[in-house]
């Protein structure tokens, strides 16, 4: 399995780059890699111009420029699947510290004949938390050539499952797989999560 790490983003509300702030110790986007490296073979970051943003992991990291630039998320899931290895790949934020990695590997064990396999709570869908199929590939080509941004569009193109609040409750009760980190306040509260949790890189939470 392929992990796609998605920091592309300008992060403008923060003000700085979001995946080198620090938590307990170590970067952001680190502690997204040690939570999809319990799972992957491959891990694939995806910015805005193919810059390098140090980390390190047991498995093979490599960085992906956006293909199309400017272009928002759905680019930096498109860039990632054209370099995937695997025929899908997990899909994560580079600002979402607290990733339920038993959350996610109960989604790749039911995606073989999906396309995507999406968290939705009530009518709200995590699209950055997500795996993927290269299935996609075309459909995104598409969107990304009429300049359609929006992710959500992709999904009345191809096979979806969702995956329902009872089914994300039975791993994630308290929904931090979808805490992503937007501005000072959120930082804050995720160094406070982690100090009290004390959670380590290498548990299945």
């Amino acid at each position: 399995m392929t992990s796609i790490i998605l920091a592309g983003g300008k992060s403008s509300r923060l003000g700085r780059s979001k995946a080198l702030q620090i938590i307990e110790g170590k970067s952001l986007i680190q502690w997204v890699v040690d939570r999809l490296a319990i799972l992957s073979t491959e891990i694939i970051i995806a910015t805005a111009h193919g810059e390098p943003i140090p980390c390190s992991s047991a498995v093979s990291i490599k960085t992906v420029a956006d293909i199309y630039p400017g272009k928002g998320p759905l680019v930096g899931i498109y860039s990632g699947l054209i370099a995937s290895s695997s025929p899908r790949a997990i899909v994560a934020g580079c600002d979402t510290p607290f990733l339920s990695v038993n959350l996610l590997e109960y989604m790749t064990q039911i995606c073989s004949t999906f396309d995507v396999v999406i968290p939705r709570i009530k009518n709200k869908l995590e699209p950055l938390y997500a795996v993927y199929s290269r299935n996609c590939l075309d459909p995104i080509q598409g969107l990304l050539e009429q300049d359609e941004r929006q992710i959500r569009k992709l999904f009345s193109m191809v096979n979806v499952k969702y995956v329902e609040e009872d089914e994300i409750n039975r791993f994630d009760p308290e929904h931090l797989s979808f805490f992503n980190i937007n501005n000072h306040d959120d930082l804050e509260r995720a160094r406070k999560l982690a100090a009290e949790r004390r959670w380590g890189s290498e548990e299945k939470w």
